[in-house]
C-alpha cells in the first residue's frame, strides 16, 4: 500500500470545480439573455449573483493558499487559474451592465453566435479543471486545453466577422459605437494587469 508523506488537500480542486460551474452557469445564462433578449430579464440578476459567487470563490481559494503550506499543484498556478475563471464571469457580468446601459432594443445574430462559443469554452475549461485530480491522464487535460484554444479561435473569427459587418454599412454611428463596446468588451482588471509597466 502506498503512503505520501505530503498530504493531498482536495478542497483545492473542490473550489476550481465549484468555481468552473459557475462559470459555466453564467455563460449559460447569458447565452439564455441573448437568445431571447429583454431589457427586463431575469437572466441580469442571475448573472450579477453568480459574478459575486465567483468573487467569494476566488476570495476563499486566495485565503486557503495563505493558510497552506503543501498544495496539490504550485500554488502561482492555482492563484493564476482561479482568477482567470473569474475573470470570465467578471466579463460576461460587465458585458451585460454595458448592454443595459446602452438600452440595448434588440440582440445580434453575431452575439448569439458568440454566446454559444463561450458556453462550449467554458463547459471544456470545466472540464479541464475536473481533469487535475487525476494527473496519470495528462493527456485528457491537453485534449480539453486543445479544444479551449480551437474554440477561442472560433470566437475571434466570430469577433472579427461581427465588427466586419458592423462598420461595413453603418447606418447609426450611435449603435455602431455600442456595438463595438459590447463586442470588444474585455477585463479590465486583466487588460490593465497586461499593460501596467513592471
Amino acid at each position: 500500500m502506498a503512503f505520501s508523506f505530503i498530504p493531498k488537500d482536495e478542497k483545492f480542486f473542490d473550489l476550481l470545480e465549484e468555481a468552473s460551474d459557475n462559470m459555466v452557469k453564467a455563460a449559460q445564462a447569458f447565452r439564455e439573455l441573448v437568445n431571447n433578449w429583454s431589457p427586463t430579464s431575469p437572466q441580469f440578476d442571475l448573472i450579477r449573483d453568480l459574478e459575486h459567487e465567483g468573487d467569494r470563490m476566488t476570495h476563499e481559494m486566495m485565503d486557503k493558499l495563505n493558510r497552506t503550506f503543501i498544495t496539490p499543484l504550485d500554488r502561482e498556478d492555482i492563484l493564476a487559474l482561479a482568477s482567470e475563471i473569474d475573470d470570465v464571469v467578471d466579463v460576461i457580468q460587465a458585458t451585460t451592465d454595458r448592454m443595459q446601459l446602452f438600452r440595448i432594443q434588440t440582440s445580434s445574430p453575431h452575439l448569439v453566435k458568440m454566446a454559444e462559443v463561450i458556453v462550449n469554452a467554458t463547459v471544456v475549461a470545466g472540464k479541464a479543471v475536473k481533469s487535475l485530480r487525476d494527473m496519470k491522464h495528462t493527456r485528457r487535460t491537453l485534449d480539453f486545453c486543445i479544444e479551449a484554444n480551437r474554440l477561442e479561435n472560433e470566437g475571434d473569427a466570430l469577433l472579427k466577422e461581427a465588427l466586419g459587418d458592423l462598420f461595413a454599412n453603418p447606418k447609426d454611428v450611435l449603435e455602431v459605437i455600442k456595438w463595438k463596446e459590447i463586442y470588444e468588451r474585455r477585463n479590465s482588471r486583466r487588460t490593465n494587469a497586461r499593460t501596467s509597466p513592471t
